[in-house]
């Protein structure tokens, strides 16, 4: 119905804006990753989606149309809820969540609050076909580097450093050498932890 709102930003926190549009003041709820993408500039445009309940009318707010995609995709497997797709996109970067659930990593799904085991299997059973047609991934690729990515996460942990700050850098290292071996993301992390 809203696809986009374009105007002047009023208010701002990490969770929702404000923009004015010729003199309306729209809230709209937004993720962390909306948030830190956020232009410094006063006049900005936000691909929103609006939500309608029998007690609401919530508009929701994305900076990228990727990001926008994705909620939407989230929103459409059983038990998420429009809560649970935003705290899902402040967690984890869209990129990463598209990647696990591409690749079955289950494990990442379910590390963001709030996400059961069930609960991951199932987003990532209902829309791995998609998110593969879509994003036109490659399955196997994915699964490979997803092997190695946890096999040196694991060994990291063992030496002792915290899994959410070696994650952080594993995944870089991943995305930027999505071949390298076990043994080489292990030695490029301890450089950058």
């Amino acid at each position: 119905m809203i696809a986009h709102i374009k105007g002047r930003l009023v208010e701002k926190s990490p969770t929702e804006v404000i923009i004015d549009c010729n003199g309306v003041g729209y809230q709209i709820n937004i993720s962390l990753h909306t948030f830190s993408l956020l232009p410094d500039s006063e006049n900005i445009k936000l691909y929103t989606f609006l939500q309608i309940k029998e007690d609401a009318h919530t508009l929701f707010g994305f900076v990228e149309k990727a990001e926008r995609e994705l909620f939407k995709l989230l929103i459409s497997v059983s038990g998420i809820g429009a809560g649970t797709a935003r705290t899902m996109l402040s967690s984890i970067p869209p990129q990463q969540i598209i990647h696990a659930i591409a690749s079955n990593d289950v494990a990442t799904v379910q590390s963001i609050k709030g996400i059961g085991v069930k609960t991951a299997q199932r987003v990532i059973l209902d829309l791995k076909d998609k998110v593969l047609k879509i994003y036109n991934l490659e399955e196997v690729s994915a699964v490979e580097s997803n092997t190695n990515k946890n096999e040196a996460l694991s060994a990291l942990e063992v030496l002792g450093f915290v899994r959410k700050s070696a994650e952080k850098v594993v995944d870089k290292i991943v995305k930027d050498n999505p071949e390298a071996s076990v043994e080489s993301i292990i030695k490029l992390a301890l450089k950058n932890l």
